[in-house]
């Protein structure tokens, strides 16, 4: 039977890992987001919390280099081992691996760009208003509204970057993915509806 992966990229406040998370319950499919990091860590050798350092060290990157992604991991004889670029390597690594082995949902970590062409994927990207998802937030965060709007910029602006960075593409550009969903109209149970209609509709 052919592998269905679907990945996930999300605004801040969307909900997406949410529906990420509801999408796999309903589904029956397992699903990755930080996960990545501890099979990179187990698989490499190299601690998890540096890998979840990356995210931090990545903003301090001046980003003239664009479309980093190589798709070849280097090993622990190199110096560069431990370099951002090389961790992002070596997770885009665990992210073809999982793809090749099983149906599942990835959240992230530009899956859709690293996974690009490879039939049974579909890649999902979820947004909403800025109004949206602030009410979204204040159920979920402590914050006054000029600090979590504050908060949803600098994290939206920190993924777009590092996308572009890593792909050479724009994050928020709707032909990077198959479907595209504004989730600040609907439940979280309307939402999985239409996902998994949308999914039901292009695998017939």
């Amino acid at each position: 039977m052919e592998k269905t992966v679907i990945t996930i990229a999300r605004g801040y406040g969307s909900g997406g890992r949410t529906l990420g998370r509801k999408l796999g319950e309903k589904l029956g499919l397992p699903v990755y987001d930080r996960e990545i990091l501890r099979i990179a860590s187990e698989q490499s050798g190299i601690s998890e919390e540096l890998f979840g350092q990356q995210d931090e060290n990545f903003r301090k990157i001046i980003l003239a280099n664009k479309g980093k992604y190589k798709g070849i991991p280097l090993g622990p004889e190199s110096a560069d081992f431990t370099s951002n670029d090389n961790l992002f390597e070596l997770q885009a690594e665990v992210i073809r691996s999982i793809a090749n082995t099983e149906s599942c949902i990835l959240i992230g970590r530009c899956a859709d760009h690293i996974l690009r062409g490879r039939k049974g994927v579909i890649s999902l990207y979820f947004y909403a208003s800025e109004e949206d998802c602030l009410a979204r937030l204040k159920q979920q965060v402590s914050g006054t509204d000029e600090e979590l709007i504050k908060r949803m910029h600098q994290i939206d602006k920190h993924r777009a970057d590092y996308y572009r960075y890593y792909t050479g593409n724009d994050w928020d550009n709707v032909r990077n993915y198959d479907f595209c969903l504004n989730t600040g109209s609907m439940s979280y149970e309307k939402l999985i509806d239409v996902v998994v209609n949308y999914i039901n509709t292009k695998q017939a």
